[in-house]
């Protein structure tokens, strides 16, 4: 599923229009955005999952292609982490 896609679903699923269903995912994706840039930003949706922030240290890697060692810099990345709810549908249940 794409970003139209869910659009299209969320919009028959609340009975909107496209448009606002486009505006409120929209909002949605840019409040969990904002919220993790912030210092130990975190989002929790109850049943969904959890995003949160973590940070990578500066490590050394291999260019694959020339197998060159290379400096990778440290990062923050995002992370899910699913909630008990997410993973059993996914898991049919169990």
């Amino acid at each position: 599923m794409n970003k139209s896609d869910l659009i299209d679903a969320m919009a028959a699923d609340a009975g909107i229009t496209k448009v606002q269903a486009k505006a409120a995912l929209d909002s949605f994706t840019d409040n969990i955005t904002k919220t993790l840039a912030k210092k130990d930003g975190r989002v929790s949706l109850v049943g969904f999952g959890s995003f949160s922030t973590s940070k990578r240290s500066a490590r050394e890697g291999i260019n694959p292609q020339t197998k060159e060692k290379i400096k990778i810099a440290a990062k923050t990345v995002a992370k899910f982490k699913p909630g008990s709810e997410l993973s059993k549908a996914v898991n049919g249940g169990k």
